[in-house]
């Protein structure tokens, strides 16, 4: 038997729902939370390790080197580091976490945080050398922001502070590139972040979860394939997004409605929970009775849920809208802010009063 450290890279600011899911699944023994990243050493690495769905992909851990600058020489050090590196027993992990035995070339994706002289073209070449001869494989730069070809042998080195980290990815692609993501719009949700709104919202089993302003249906799918016994139900008052939706839920039990999420459908008191990324007129402009009235939308909320209910919603402009949430008897539980693609929303918990 042979442990393995890896390290799950995440969206900023939701590590410690990662830390709680790596624990729930058994996968080992959490040993450190960093930026966007957490560290976790497994007794008995095999596929369970790739079963996260908070987390934007999982990495075996390759090397940490110590005294990384901010001037080139700290690139030699690096080269100096991984032309030392085994390969041979990461490579073997890889292949019994699931990863694919056939490969053809090698990549690498830098980054770092502060500044540097410098970039993350410098980083990526400094290591992907090195690990091209070390495999046998051929080297594929980055420069020039031609993507790497699918089938490689896919490494990423992050630098922070004076440390940098080197691992290397055990899935062909990474984990929150979702299978069943056929279908996406403007707005759409980032899969391992809705997953993430669902555990925070800790429904049990059986409870009836809905979205109520679902697009093409990330919340409600990552919702039905992290517990099947829920029961689920996405809405929304566009169509196309709705067969979006339906498209891309395929062998899934989902309820999907076309309605108006100022005007649901659906019972008073009848919903244990709701979880939405609502529009909030800024990548995605309301619509329906909400473009007119859009604290209807917290009227509503309120109305469907049970009396012990409670809702998660990713929000901007947080103080704009709490007010509204309070008037209708909504009160807040948690507040989490996060960091997404250059956005910074929080994700709030909400519980009837």
């Amino acid at each position: 038997m042979t442990a393995a450290r890896l390290v799950a890279r995440t969206v900023r600011g939701i590590e410690p729902v990662v830390v709680e899911e790596i624990r729930h699944l058994g996968l080992g023994e959490v040993e450190r939370v960093g930026h966007r990243e957490v560290w976790f050493r497994c007794a008995d690495p095999g596929p369970a390790v790739l079963g996260p769905r908070c987390v934007d992909d999982v990495f075996l851990v390759a090397a940490t080197v110590r005294g990384v600058g901010r001037d080139r020489a700290s690139l030699r050090l690096l080269t100096e580091v991984v032309a030392a590196l085994r390969v041979e027993p990461l490579l073997a992990l890889r292949e019994r976490c699931d990863g694919s035995p056939a490969v053809s070339t090698v990549d690498v994706s830098a980054s770092f945080l502060g500044r540097r002289n410098y970039s993350r073209y410098d980083l990526e070449d400094a290591v992907g050398e090195p690990l091209a001869a070390a495999t046998g494989l051929p080297y594929h730069s980055r420069r020039g922001g031609l993507a790497p070809p699918p089938g490689g042998l896919s490494w990423r080195l992050t630098v922070e502070e004076d440390r940098a980290l080197l691992a290397l990815r055990i899935s062909a692609r990474p984990l929150h590139r979702r299978p069943y993501r056929q279908t996406t719009r403007t707005g759409s949700l980032h899969p391992p972040l809705a997953a993430a709104l669902v555990r925070l919202a800790q429904p049990r089993r059986g409870a009836r979860l809905l979205d109520p302003c679902c697009g093409v249906g990330t919340v409600p799918i990552e919702a039905a394939l992290l517990d099947p016994t829920l029961s689920v139900l996405g809405s929304d008052q566009d169509p196309t997004a709705i067969a979006g939706a339906v498209a891309n839920s395929a062998n899934t039990p989902i309820a999907w409605a076309v309605a108006d999420a100022g005007r649901l459908p659906v019972a008073t008191g009848s919903v244990d929970v709701v979880v939405s990324n609502p529009p909030w007129d800024r990548q995605v402009p309301p619509a329906g009775v909400l473009a007119r009235q859009p604290r209807r939308f917290w009227r509503e909320i309120r109305r469907v849920l049970t009396p012990e209910g409670r809702a998660v919603l990713l929000m901007p402009d947080v103080e704009e809208w709490l007010p509204h949430a309070a008037s209708v008897g909504l009160e807040v539980v948690d507040r989490r802010p996060v960091s997404l693609f250059g956005s910074h929303p929080e994700i709030v918990r909400l519980a009837v009063r």
